[in-house]
């Protein structure tokens, strides 16, 4: 372990019984809620990385996200605690760009590695739902509203050039882009401790990861990953990082984009690509237990969350910081680079989840004869985006052949 490691693992790691003290530190926190109204804290962080403390009292609630000096499901690996300064800084800009669409940032501490945030318990983890088969409507249409209009809002379009150059040497985030690079980008494609292929899976990866036409299309997008430096793009925009809400009498319908911890400055297509990856995943969950019609619906999301992406960003364009030369023509252009660079990405998310590091329960939780079969379809699905997905004709008629991929009709 590195001595800055070492000296980060300095600050207080909180804990249930610590939180009403800490909230009592913090004056903007104080002023939420009182601390001797506060009647029950509770651990519900159940990701990757960090902890995370739902903060209940008679006066309103708020959540507490916490970055430890190591990867919580495997604290072994260290890693720099930074990451919450990091999101912090994204959820401001987010928030100011795609309003109503992030939770609401309420304190950074810094020196603790803490920020606190709404408290959105009313709402359920994305993933689960469509995992359950629940049709939260619209949430694909919030979603690309909501990148088209950090993309924009955060792009020298909306920004100019010299605000821009700016917001992207303030958003260097390299520790948890390197993270990227090598869980999405190379270690499914080499041999490596974290990948985990089920013996009767081996043939299937060996064919996509060997194929030298995957190979290269996954460099590309790598490159692409690491070197366009378009917008602060949220950087893990899967559906485990959104929360949704049903609409009900007398409560409106509510999506939002959590965890952006991994925000930097990149190519605004991996953000629809990472949702058009786990869109995958979950179709071919519903496709292995024989589900179809849902199979075919949570496939149809790509083209929802690109339709509405497309009119959002385009609807902005009037808004550009400089048209003397940014006419309809780069519209045209720019918007189809972040297509082709969707289609790369989505592959290279779904791949990864069946061949590397941080499985999902979409596919973890079959039965293994099952999951054989999925897994097999999300290959399929991930060489046909690389191979020939840019080229195919719009996200419709894309996810139709990635259905049939997913059913071995391809």
């Amino acid at each position: 372990m590195t001595a800055a490691v070492e000296a980060e693992q300095a600050y207080e790691i909180l804990t249930v019984e610590t939180v009403p003290r800490y909230i009592a530190e913090r004056p903007a926190l104080r002023g939420l809620i009182d601390p001797a109204q506060i009647t029950r804290v509770r651990d519900v962080g159940d990701g990757n990385m960090n902890l995370v403390f739902v903060v209940e009292s008679s006066g309103g609630n708020l959540v507490l996200k916490q970055a430890l000096p190591w990867v919580r499901i495997d604290p072994t690996w260290p890693i720099t605690p930074e990451r919450n300064r990091f999101e912090a800084q994204a959820l401001r800009a987010h928030g100011s760009a795609a309003p109503g669409l992030v939770p609401a940032i309420y304190d950074a501490d810094d020196a603790r590695h803490v920020v606190a945030i709404e408290d959105l318990s009313d709402h359920r983890v994305w993933r689960g739902a469509l995992n359950e088969g629940l049709r939260h409507e619209g949430a694909a249409t919030d979603l690309g509203h909501y990148v088209a209009r950090v993309a924009f809002g955060t792009s020298v379009f909306g920004l100019g050039a010299e605000a821009h150059k700016a917001a992207v040497a303030a958003s260097v985030n390299p520790e948890l882009c390197e993270i990227t690079e090598d869980l999405v980008f190379t270690e499914p494609y080499i041999r490596h401790e974290h990948n985990k292929i089920l013996p009767a899976n081996a043939q299937d990866v060996a064919d996509y990861a060997g194929d030298p036409r995957v190979r290269t299309a996954i460099g590309m997008a790598k490159l692409a990953f690491m070197t366009h430096a378009e917008a602060l793009i949220h950087g893990d925009l899967h559906t485990g990082s959104v929360l949704v809400r049903a609409e009900e009498p007398g409560r409106a319908r509510s999506t939002r984009a959590f965890d952006v911890e991994f925000a930097f400055y990149g190519p605004v297509g991996f953000d629809i690509g990472a949702l058009w990856g786990n869109f995958v995943l979950a179709a071919a969950r519903a496709r292995a237990l024989g589900d179809d019609e849902h199979a075919t619906w949570v496939l149809g999301l790509a083209e929802e969350a690109w339709a509405a992406f497309r009119a959002e960003f385009t609807a902005l364009w009037p808004g550009r910081a400089d048209p003397r030369v940014y006419g309809d023509g780069v519209l045209e252009g720019f918007l189809s680079g972040v297509y082709g660079d969707a289609v790369a990405a989505g592959a290279a998310k779904a791949a990864r989840r069946v061949i590397g590091f941080s499985r999902v329960a979409d596919i973890e939780t079959l039965p293994e004869d099952v999951r054989v079969t999925a897994i097999r379809g999300v290959l399929r699905a991930a060489r046909l985006l690389l191979v020939e997905g840019a080229a195919t004709e719009g996200p419709g008629a894309l996810f139709d052949r990635v259905g049939d991929a997913l059913a071995g009709e391809s």
